[in-house]
């Protein structure tokens, strides 16, 4: 018989980018993956070098992962807040 394990999502960042010069891509990943494995599905970008525009999210599918019980990492639960997107949904403060 096989069993099927649950695994559980996480919201962190993908390193890409070159040697001294980081990108990093915001992603839907199983939490037994990787840093840089495979990916459920990219939500955005966040790029820590630049003056003008350091990141660009998709709120929505931010939005919808949390509310299917994905985790953030403390990182990403950080960048969520400075773009307005609450990263404890149902969760009273």
């Amino acid at each position: 018989m096989l069993e099927r394990s649950t695994s559980m999502v996480v919201l962190r960042l993908k390193r890409m980018g070159r040697a001294h010069r980081p990108f990093y891509r915001v992603s839907a990943m199983d939490k037994r993956s990787p840093r840089d494995g495979r990916v459920l599905e990219n939500l955005g970008w966040f790029d820590p070098l630049t003056k003008t525009e350091q990141h660009k999210l998709n709120a929505d599918r931010i939005r919808y992962w949390l509310s299917v019980g994905a985790q953030p990492s403390e990182t990403c639960a950080n960048l969520f807040k400075k773009a307005g997107i609450d990263p404890t949904p149902g969760k009273k403060a």
